[in-house]
C-alpha cells in the first residue's frame, strides 16, 4: 500500500517475528536511503501486531490483505497488486519470501485443488463486521479471535490483553 504494509507470519519461535522486524527495519532501511540518497527511518512508530486465531480467522485475514489494494481502488483484482501474495496462492506463481501455512496446505491435496480453492475464497465480499474487527485487532495490536481464544492468551502470558487490558488500566 501507499502509506502502510501488512505482513501475515507465522513466526518460527518467540523472538521470530522481532528478529524479521529488526532485520528489515535494518537492511530494507538501509537500502532505501543508499538507493534514493536519503536518511532516517521511512517509518513513523513502531510496527503493531497481533495474534489472530488462525483455526477461524487466518483465511480471513489473507483475504483481508489481498483486497485491500483493490477496497483502495488501486487495481480491480487483487491478481494485479504487485505486491501481493494472491499471484502464489491462487496462480501458483513462485515466490521464495513466501512459505504456505499449514491452513493453506489444507486447502486441497494438490498444488492446483488448493490454488482453485483459494481462488473460491474471493468469490464473496469480506463481511463489513469481519473487515472491521481485524483492522481494529491491527490498529489496536489486540488478539483476532473469539473470547476463548482470548481466555488462552491471557492464561500463556498471566495478564488480561484487548479491550479487558484496555478496561483494567483505566479502572486503576
Amino acid at each position: 500500500m501507499t502509506n502502510h504494509s501488512h505482513l501475515l507470519m507465522t513466526p518460527s519461535d518467540e523472538w521470530g517475528l522481532s528478529r524479521v522486524m529488526q532485520s528489515l527495519g535494518r537492511c530494507y532501511v538501509q537500502y532505501i536511503n543508499k538507493t534514493y540518497r536519503r536518511t532516517g527511518t521511512l517509518w513513523k512508530g513502531h510496527h503493531k501486531s497481533s495474534l489472530v486465531d488462525a483455526d477461524r480467522y487466518l483465511l480471513a485475514c489473507y483475504r483481508y490483505i489481498e483486497l485491500n489494494p483493490v477496497r483502495a481502488c488501486m487495481v480491480s483484482h487483487p491478481a494485479e497488486y504487485p505486491w501481493s501474495s494472491f499471484r502464489a496462492n491462487a496462480l501458483g506463481e513462485g515466490n521464495k519470501l513466501l512459505t504456505q501455512h499449514a491452513l493453506y496446505l489444507s486447502l486441497g491435496t494438490s498444488a492446483s485443488v488448493r490454488q482453485e480453492g483459494y481462488q473460491s475464497l474471493f468469490n464473496n465480499e469480506l463481511d463489513n463486521v469481519l473487515i472491521n474487527d481485524i483492522r481494529k485487532s491491527a490498529s489496536f495490536s489486540m488478539p483476532l479471535g473469539n473470547s476463548r481464544f482470548q481466555q488462552q492468551i491471557e492464561g500463556a502470558l498471566s495478564r488480561k490483553v484487548g479491550y479487558a487490558r484496555m478496561r483494567a488500566a483505566t479502572e486503576e
